[in-house]
């Protein structure tokens, strides 16, 4: 009897798009040490990154947002438009809300700070590389709120169909969320159906 193979997964693809030579070096030495990932090139601007999206397809590119030429923000959106395999997450230095919207305006899946530890990149990257979004436990707290001055101080009634139209599982996502809960400290306090 032969011995059963186990089909290979195949690894994310990743652009890294980085006006900073060390700072490329750096997340692709921590990302290139990960199971999983597979860091298929580098540019140092916008519009080297979306030549090399159109070129290499890759699932996820992390994308700075200040860089000469074309800036992460207009590039995230070209690529969303011409290179619709590819998802984007922003990933900056600066901890600016105007960036955050803008980028999320752009199209991108994710919007993390360069202070982000290993696991939670990882986990971010897997994490939008399957359709989800990850942002920045500060950025989402900040978001949240400035949009809970539009959520109603009660419980979902008739008239705010939006609300109401939640699962119980979503509003504990979203009250996770409110906490400022990281995409990981959520999957460990989280009660997901197939833990109970």
């Amino acid at each position: 009897m032969e011995p059963l193979t186990v089909p290979s997964v195949r690894p994310i693809r990743l652009l890294l798009v980085d006006d900073q030579t060390l700072v490329r070096t750096g997340f692709r030495m921590v990302l290139d040490a990960q199971e999983g990932v597979d860091v298929v090139g580098e540019a140092a601007d916008g519009n080297a990154g979306l030549d090399m999206c159109r070129s290499l397809a890759p699932d996820v590119v992390l994308m700075d947002v200040r860089m000469p030429g074309l800036d992460g923000i207009a590039a995230t959106r070209l690529i969303v438009e011409e290179c619709p395999q590819s998802r984007v997450i922003v990933l900056t230095t600066f901890d600016l809300d105007e960036y955050a919207f803008a980028a999320l305006r752009a199209g991108a899946s994710g919007f993390l700070l360069k202070d982000v530890g290993p696991a939670e990149l990882l986990a971010s990257i897997t994490a939008v590389s399957g359709g989800d979004a990850a942002i920045s436990s500060r950025v989402s707290r900040r978001m949240l709120d400035l949009f809970s001055q539009r959520f109603p101080s009660g419980p979902p009634s008739g008239g705010d169909e939006a609300l109401a139209a939640l699962t119980p599982r979503e509003r504990e996502i979203l009250a996770a969320i409110a906490g400022g809960l990281s995409n990981t400290e959520m999957g460990n306090e989280c009660s997901w159906p197939n833990q109970r």
